[in-house]
């Protein structure tokens, strides 16, 4: 007997994601059966309860074999209908899995045009697209050898990292040599070397561009692109930092000049080789038009979705992603017409969380819907360019977006947090200082 129920969803996400509980929830509303495949401990029983798959996404193309066994093993009548990738590094495992389980998503090569920044760089450049100018070079190599080739000012990148991570700006030598330090360090601490992450020994430079961001949010069917949202990114984003705060939609830019964002967006995917799902696209704008920051064949970052309804419903981005991917109906929604917005709370200093208070204040400013502080008390939280996890995400909605980023940042105003300096700890035996 052929089952009638919707086909099941694959969700790969990583274990500190703040996304998959929100995902899986929408699928639940939909009555879609989800396998999680995450990068879990497999040493570990099942530590919540889901029956996830611990996966090595540092290894696609062997995670996406042993996901396709996992699936197999646990379904028999109903089948898999759909897989979605939540994080950059789940995207490429993503791939491979849909491949060997006849799904539709974008190809394994697609996907190595994004997971590098370098690459993606050059695949931009070579179709025409408006890139800042950079280069690459190795930690192993010679300072002297590489200053010559920068022009200031430049932005110093890691070639994978995401939520600006690592990303420096140096406006000379001095700055370039301290920034290349920094991120050198950052690469080579235990968190990011456990990780196993491709490229943690090489460094993207390119030159700064100035002007105003956007963040672009759409989805992909078939190489045709929808947009959803086009967000304005009303802080200047300048640097020597680049740690995210508010996303407001809709954008107040003109109609034009938001079509032109969209047509960049639309000629980039397709240069990239993007086809299907979801994807999360960045940009500077000047006067010389959109240039493109960043492409992520993947939903916006976070809780930032929560910013995002459609329809009478007011259905949340997953669920619409969902309805998509699986070809439910309902995916066709609109956005609410209703102005929303999200700040991600910044981190000011590095440190222990210890209070935080006026949670409540801050809840009743006109037009906050939301606040969730997702930092726990008592951990150490590291600010940017180290960090990247925020001390939580307010949301806001009104019927204008000037209304919403004033209440944004009403709300932020209310909000204070006590973070204690982390005190050095002593080796036992030693006594030398470890941290």
């Amino acid at each position: 007997m052929i089952s009638k129920e919707p086909p099941s969803l694959l969700l790969l996400a990583s274990k500190l994601g703040y996304q998959t509980r929100s995902f899986a929830e929408a699928a639940r509303r939909l009555g879609v059966g989800v396998i999680i495949g995450s990068d879990r401990c497999q040493q570990l029983e099942d530590p919540w309860a889901d029956g996830a798959v611990p996966l090595h996404f540092e290894e696609p193309r062997s995670a996406a074999a042993r996901l396709a066994e996992a699936v197999r093993d646990r379904l028999h009548e109903q089948t898999v209908g759909a897989i979605l990738a939540l994080g950059d590094r789940q995207t490429a495992t993503a791939a491979h899995a849909a491949r060997l389980l006849n799904l539709t998503y974008n190809s394994p090569e697609a996907i190595d045009n994004c997971r590098s920044k370098l690459r993606q760089r050059e695949v931009l450049q070579k179709a025409g697209l408006p890139v800042p100018d950079f280069f690459s070079f190795s930690l192993a190599e010679p300072f002297d050898s590489v200053l010559p080739r920068v022009t200031f000012p430049c932005v110093v990148k890691p070639l994978r990292l995401a939520a600006s991570q690592g990303v420096i700006r140096a406006n000379h030598p001095a700055e370039f040599l301290a920034a290349v330090e920094r991120v050198a360090r950052l690469l080579s601490s235990p968190e990011l070397q456990v990780t196993r992450e491709a490229d943690l020994d090489r460094l993207l430079v390119e030159r700064y561009i100035p002007g105003t961001e956007f963040a672009l949010e759409g989805i992909l069917e078939a190489g045709q692109l929808r947009v959803l949202a086009l967000f304005d990114k009303p802080d200047p984003l300048e640097g020597p930092y680049f740690e995210e705060s508010i996303y407001v939609t809709p954008s107040r830019l003109p109609s034009s000049v938001q079509e032109q964002i969209s047509r960049c967006a639309g000629k980039s995917l397709r240069a990239l080789g993007l086809s299907e799902g979801p994807v999360h696209a960045e940009f500077r704008l000047n006067d010389r038009g959109p240039w493109v920051l960043e492409i992520a064949p993947r939903p916006i970052g976070g809780l930032c979705s929560r910013v995002l309804r459609f329809g009478p419903q007011r259905i949340f981005l997953e669920e619409l992603l969902i309805r998509r991917v699986l070809g439910l109906s309902g995916a066709d929604l609109q956005r609410e017409p209703d102005a929303a917005g999200v700040m991600m709370i910044p981190v000011p200093q590095s440190g222990v969380l210890e209070k935080v208070e006026g949670s409540q204040e801050a809840l009743e400013t006109p037009g906050i819907c939301e606040i969730q502080i997702t930092a726990r008390l008592h951990d150490f939280i590291a600010a940017w360019p180290e960090g990247s996890s925020y001390l939580g995400f307010i949301f806001a909605r009104g019927r204008t977006p000037d209304f919403v980023e004033a209440a944004l940042r009403k709300a932020l105003g209310v909000l204070r947090f006590t973070i204690a300096p982390r005190l050095p700890v002593a080796h036992p035996v030693s006594g030398q200082r470890l941290a």
